[in-house]
């Protein structure tokens, strides 16, 4: 405990001096002569002048200091029955020959790639090799839908999109091709190249020849080196959702990201090189870019890369297997798969067939980890589960209870106590410092620790706007929260208008344009409502144009068949209510904050500048008949 204390201390304190201690722990080509600078702009960034590569992190340096043939990543696929795994030094090789299939594409340092992949090794052979040329390269989630590629592929503006037949989950096949097709026909940005890997699970064959194959052009390629970059240089873009519709995209430093990925491994997770380490999550998120692919490769520990889900996979035992096969030390999840398997197995009796001896946490994160979930995943494990709390916009967890310091006493609701590195304060509306038990914006002082966003993909102005500017010398992380007399802190919510869907931060404003263009519909609103297995979910309340005679089901029939189309199935959008008028101030704002409130049974106050008090009555009589909002239990 004092170490933790000690620790926060200094680095809140000398930040500079804690954080270059810190980077002497990875294999620097040249090490940096300064932790933090100023840049024009008033951003900061960290380590400049350092010289390094985050590929050669992750591989190069364990197969030159003697851990090649441990085994770097393995891939179990439940919904393909295949299992694979690859050693530092076969891994090596793989990215090596990657990286020359890219170079001889013509991309080089500087260049975007999109990665638009399944769970298959392929997917981080992928960012790898990017990581190895310096090409920036930029994941979309699988299940994301052609519109979503779209405004991605025209902010990135890659050289290359690198892809695959399809994605595979219990009950269905996916084919990424057509949806591919259609981004194209809308992004204004033409992409020089197109890598598709071809999965024996999918028979047709490529109807595009904008689709070249991406095994022949590996085979004929020759294997490259790494290019020597700067701390400073992007090392990819993140996308994720705004309140405005527009997702943001998130900057990723070469440098501050390895130093801190590197640290995090023991501080956070308390894993050792060698140990294995797995994040159940998907590339396509920020988990898996620090924890499937980049921290534990460059700890020096052996990842799973999981395709399947907690269950269906034959069963809810999914997860225990995995855990048992490969003597998993640390887990890594988000609380919607204990959820799923609580569901399908509330005694826990398949864990009883796997035992796992090695398991020594259990971490949750991505969304709130409700009581009753986690008094049930430490009944089943029997191994301190902790809760912990980070963004996109963070890489690594802001608030945990560090696992490589002495644990400290968990408290059931609260997502623990601020990293080393992270000045954590709740702030009231006038900007003012809370106290105890005061709920209000949860902000970080700035500057950020390393790791975290030195700005957004080519836009400093909408950084500043987004995250800066509303209490001036602080980063707005966008959620409310408040601590209590010890330093925990308890996540009470988001305090915009994203959403969290089984960890997935999705945007109900982009939801609300797609719902509001529909020509039945006059005005609208999509809020985010408790659900007792995804933690959140949106809902549309649509006010409708005179005279129109369709019914309310086919409404939502064609509704919720446009939010899928536009956003993707993962927005999980099924419910629409017809409402007569919605809850507005005089000045014409729609009351979505109120509304959220009354769907997961909170109180509220009557908003002093409501046009129409009577109006939140009729939308709680909608609420109750429709069943909209249980609470989580």
């Amino acid at each position: 405990m004092d170490n933790y204390i000690n620790d926060y201390k200094m680095s809140l304190e000398h930040p500079e001096t804690f954080w270059l201690k810190r980077s002497k722990h990875i294999a620097w080509f040249e090490e940096p002569s300064q932790g933090l600078t100023k840049e024009e702009n008033g951003l900061y960034r960290w380590f400049k002048g350092g010289k390094m590569n985050t590929s050669f992190l992750c591989l190069d340096y364990h197969v030159q200091t003697g851990r090649g043939n441990q085994k770097a990543l393995i891939y179990d696929s439940p919904v393909t029955g295949k299992k694979a795994s690859y050693t530092f030094r076969e891994l090596l090789i793989e990215v090596e020959k990657m990286a020359g299939a890219l170079k001889s594409l013509g991309l080089q340092k500087g260049d975007t790639a999109i990665i638009y992949m399944p769970m298959i090794p392929q997917a981080a052979i992928a960012m790898l090799a990017c990581a190895r040329l310096g090409v920036i390269h930029s994941v979309v989630f699988g299940g994301f839908a052609a519109h979503e590629l779209a405004i991605r592929i025209d902010d990135a503006q890659p050289k290359v999109l690198l892809t695959a037949s399809g994605g595979i989950e219990p009950s269905r096949k996916i084919s990424y091709q057509p949806i591919i097709t259609h981004a194209l026909e809308e992004a204004s940005h033409k992409i020089e190249h197109i890598l598709l890997y071809k999965r024996p699970e999918f028979s047709e064959a490529i109807s595009d020849s904008r689709f070249q194959d991406w095994e022949s052009l590996v085979e004929q390629a020759e294997p490259v080196g790494y290019e020597i970059l700067d701390a400073t240089d992007p090392l990819y873009i993140l996308y994720t959702s705004g309140t405005t519709g527009q997702p943001k995209g998130i900057v990723r430093d070469n440098g501050g990201h390895a130093v801190a990925l590197k640290y995090s491994m023991k501080a956070v997770y308390d894993v050792d090189p060698g140990d294995v380490y797995w994040a159940a999550s998907d590339v396509g998120w920020v988990v898996g870019h620090s924890y499937i692919v980049y921290g534990p490769l460059i700890h020096g520990c052996t990842s799973i890369m999981f395709e399947g889900k907690p269950i269906k996979t034959p069963d809810p035992g999914t997860f225990w297997r995995i855990l048992s096969e490969y003597d998993v030390k640390t887990f890594f999840t988000a609380p919607t798969a204990f959820r799923a398997i609580k569901k399908e197995d509330p005694e826990g009796i398949y864990k009883n067939k796997y035992p796992t001896p090695k398991l020594k946490y259990l971490f949750l994160a991505g969304e709130r980890c409700d009581v009753a979930t986690l008094q049930w995943a430490e009944g089943v494990l029997n191994v301190p589960v902790i809760d912990h709390w980070w963004q996109t916009e963070s890489g690594w967890a802001m608030l945990t209870n560090p696992a490589g310091y002495e644990l400290m006493p968990i408290k059931q609701g609260s997502a623990g106590k601020a990293v080393p590195g992270f000045d954590l304060r709740i702030l009231g509306e006038d900007g003012t410092e809370l106290g105890p038990g005061e709920e209000g914006a949860v902000v970080l002082k700035y500057p950020l620790p390393p790791s975290c966003l030195p700005t957004l993909w080519k836009n400093d102005e909408r950084f500043i706007s987004s995250y800066l500017s509303k209490f001036p010398g602080f980063y707005l992380a966008g959620d409310g929260g408040y601590k209590d007399e010890d330093g925990y802190v308890f996540i009470t919510g988001r305090i915009d208008d994203v959403i969290n869907v089984a960890g997935h931060r999705l945007s109900t404003a982009e939801m609300e344009e797609v719902v509001a263009s529909h020509e039945a519909v006059a005005e609208c609103a999509v809020i985010g409502v408790n659900d007792q297995l995804k933690g959140q979910l949106p809902v549309g309340f649509v006010v409708l144009k005179e005279g129109v005679g369709k019914s309310e089901d086919q409404l939502q029939g064609e509704l919720v068949q446009m939010v899928r189309d536009t956003v993707g199935a993962i927005a999980c959008f099924k419910r629409v209510a017809k409402v007569d008028r919605l809850p507005k101030t005089r000045s014409g704002k729609i009351l979505r904050k109120t509304m959220r409130a009354i769907a997961d049974g909170k109180t509220y106050k009557m908003p002093s500048t409501i046009e129409e008090p009577l109006v939140l009555d009729e939308i709680k009589d909608i609420m109750l008949k429709g069943n909209i909002g249980t609470p989580i239990a």
